[in-house]
């Protein structure tokens, strides 16, 4: 059976699998796609709606333990990557 996790976007939960990991580094967040970062990690849907949903809702800086501003520009830009790539 495969782990499931929850978007920290939506709220909905899915596999593992479908989902991408974020990390924080040096108050950044940035994707990580293998898993294997070191730190405390948030799943995230990887689509532009939940993304927006996430940061709408000041989800990363919760769901990563990060006081005051948060940076998911990094985020943002593989999300645009990949739906670029898609069409």
């Amino acid at each position: 059976m495969e782990p499931v996790r929850t978007c920290i976007g939506c709220r909905s939960r899915a596999p593992r699998s479908s989902l991408l990991r974020v990390v924080s580094q040096q108050s950044q967040v940035v994707a990580d796609a293998s898993a294997v970062l070191p730190g405390r990690g948030a799943w995230l849907h990887p689509t532009l709606e939940c993304y927006r949903l996430a940061v709408r809702k000041r989800a990363f800086g919760r769901a990563l333990r990060i006081r005051g501003e948060v940076d998911t520009g990094n985020v943002e830009n593989r999300l645009n990557t990949q739906v670029m790539t898609n069409e």
